[in-house]
């Protein structure tokens, strides 16, 4: 008989739901259940996988959420205006972590984004734009902007526009790293920030090449555009950036004119040149330091400058001020999330897995279109993601939900650059924003409905998952090498064929050529060589080392307890108190000695 049956056959009265919330308190496993199910909280809980789940009705999900006690109502709600309280401040985190990442790495930014090049280089521009601004709404934005202007071209754009898709899972990325305390957690949660790169990665590789062969997107995207131009439109903001803002504001807030007049001034503009910051009368005003103010801008709404804006600032003085801002942004992100974390846990405690595995369980078009929707209301797909992944470390959102999720803030956040091209009265920057949400598009058609595609990027992200079970210094590894180092290798190399000199074209070649033999050999040492099992055995003895100094001191005093415990048991002596006699007995025979002289 299932367990559905089982279940359904026990009475609901009053008696058996305060006896059955009893024992779901008392057990720990589900090997002491007579149904076997697991509950959330239990020590054996990341041990079943989503298929040993057995399906539940949505009667009992009903019931699970619905009937409970006035004095349970009271705590949900307690429990909810704290859910709220630290989801808030975890988005404020967010916020300045964003506004933060643009004071520091606008000025190079801007002028990376600016640069003409070709497709292998704008992929990498775009992802290093992205990583540097935290933002992939910003950085396309910018790049509509740059494209609106005549700065760049649109085939340029389009390459671009995937790399920003890439550099934008950088944000959740970082936020999984808040379960390193926990393996279980750390596992999930990693797979569920990196299935979102996994699909980005896959579908570069496959419509990039696409794209330069045949030109798909732009023939796309111009056959749907009229030739003339169109009225412009007023620029919206979604409703979540209008609570978090104003209290963002108040501590740093970014100036994106800088960014984007750097952009598109083909050099002519440099960072120097908005500097010293020099506010009229002295006074700290939006009127007094407008057109006057470098990175750190002031808020136009309100009138006032942030805190850490400062009058005769220099370039250097904002960029500290950043930096300072990115500190107290990741620790307002750490605090949130473990308050999240605990609090959700708690709130969870008890609950049967069929039940919330059938609550989150949703068709996978339907979660795409939810994805799609807080999105465009949180006008960040890094935000919505970041904000999914610690439910998937938790265990509360499975893997294979999270990424329908994923796919459907990739789509919402290329609304984003529809309005910035309604700012623009040029057909081109329309052109750019559509080429966004078709490669979204198309990536999604070619990763997703086909069952067997669709397991390709989960399965990657999966294993990723479990190279933070082997070491948990991994996460830090894959962010430096994926979105810094080899995006400025590819960058440089084809910087080297750019510069129209032979010397440096030769160069490029040698160098070229040297990173082709050094992949081979690393493919040839990771398959034939056994390097796989090497490197798995390299990071295993990192990981024990990291556990066996972070035990060493418990250990240390539990040794201690123990020679204790065997020289009261044996009745030897300590050490100390040995020589403490010798040099007693020696004081001893010096005194009789002088006696007897």
């Amino acid at each position: 008989m299932s367990e559905t049956n089982k279940d359904e056959e026990v009475p609901m009265n009053e008696e058996t739901v305060k006896e059955s919330q009893a024992g779901s308190e008392e057990m720990k496993s589900r090997k002491e259940r007579m149904t076997g199910s697991t509950h959330f909280g239990d020590t054996d809980f990341y041990e079943e996988s989503p298929e040993e789940i057995d399906d539940a009705t949505w009667g009992e999900v009903v019931r699970a959420c619905c009937c409970h006690t006035p004095k349970e109502w009271g705590v949900i709600f307690v429990g909810f205006i704290v859910l709220c309280f630290f989801l808030y401040f975890f988005l404020l985190g967010l916020e300045l972590l964003g506004s933060s990442a643009k004071v520091i790495g606008g000025c190079t930014a801007g002028a990376i984004l600016g640069t003409d090049t070709n497709p292998i280089a704008a992929l990498m521009i775009g992802i290093l734009g992205t990583v540097l601004l935290q933002s992939s709404s910003t950085t396309t934005s910018i790049i509509v902007s740059l494209v609106g202007a005549g700065s760049i071209q649109v085939q340029q754009a389009i390459y671009m526009v995937m790399g920003a898709n890439i550099g934008t899972s950088v944000t959740n990325t970082i936020v999984a790293m808040g379960h390193l305390g926990n393996g279980d957690e750390l596992e999930r949660a990693f797979a569920g920030a990196t299935v979102h790169d996994m699909f980005n990665f896959l579908s570069v590789l496959i419509l990039l090449p696409l794209e330069a062969a045949t030109q798909y997107l732009y023939r796309l995207t111009s056959a749907m555009l009229p030739d003339q131009a169109y009225d412009k439109g007023d620029k919206w903001e979604g409703p979540i950036k209008k609570i978090v803002s104003p209290l963002g504001n108040m501590v740093i807030k970014a100036n994106k004119d800088l960014i984007k007049e750097i952009s598109v001034s083909e050099g002519l503009i440099t960072c120097e040149s908005y500097y010293p910051v020099n506010c009229t009368g002295g006074v700290e005003t939006y009127e007094a330091c407008k057109d006057h103010y470098g990175l750190i801008a002031c808020d136009k709404k309100t009138g006032r400058c942030p805190a850490f804006f400062q009058n005769g600032a220099s370039q250097h003085d904002d960029q500290i001020s950043g930096g300072v801002c990115v500190v107290l942004a990741l620790f307002i992100l750490i605090v949130c999330l473990i308050g999240l974390v605990t609090l959700l846990q708690k709130m969870l405690l008890g609950t049967s897995t069929r039940i919330i595995y059938k609550a989150t369980n949703i068709n996978g078009y339907l979660a795409m279109l939810i994805g799609c929707g807080i999105t465009i209301l949180v006008q960040s797909s890094s935000i919505t993601t970041s904000t999914l992944t610690p439910l998937v470390g938790m265990g509360v959102i499975q893997l294979e939900q999270m990424y329908p999720l994923t796919l459907g803030a990739n789509i919402g956040t290329t609304f984003t650059a529809v309005m910035a091209a309604l700012v623009s009265d040029k057909i081109d920057a329309m052109q750019t924003a559509l080429a966004h949400l078709f490669f979204n598009i198309s990536g999604i058609i070619i990763w997703y409905p086909i069952p067997f595609m669709r397991r390709i990027p989960i399965n990657l992200a999966r294993k990723l998952g479990k190279a933070t079970r082997i070491w948990r210094g991994f996460p830090i590894v894959y962010i430096i090498v994926m979105f810094l180092f080899v995006p400025l290798i590819l960058l440089g190399l084809s910087a080297c064929f750019e510069q129209g000199s032979k010397g440096f074209t030769v160069l490029g070649c040698f160098l070229t050529i040297g990173v082709a033999i050094a992949l081979g050999y690393w493919f040839f040492w990771w398959y034939r060589r056994d390097g796989r099992a090497k490197c798995e055995s390299c990071m295993a003895t990192r990981q024990r080392r990291r556990e066996a100094s972070k035990e060493l001191p418990e250990n240390m005093e539990y040794i201690r307890a123990e020679l204790e415990r065997l020289r009261e048991h044996t009745g030897l002596a300590d050490e100390d108190e040995e020589s403490d006699d010798e040099e007693a007995g020696k004081a001893d025979e010096t005194g009789t000695v002088s006696d007897e002289e």
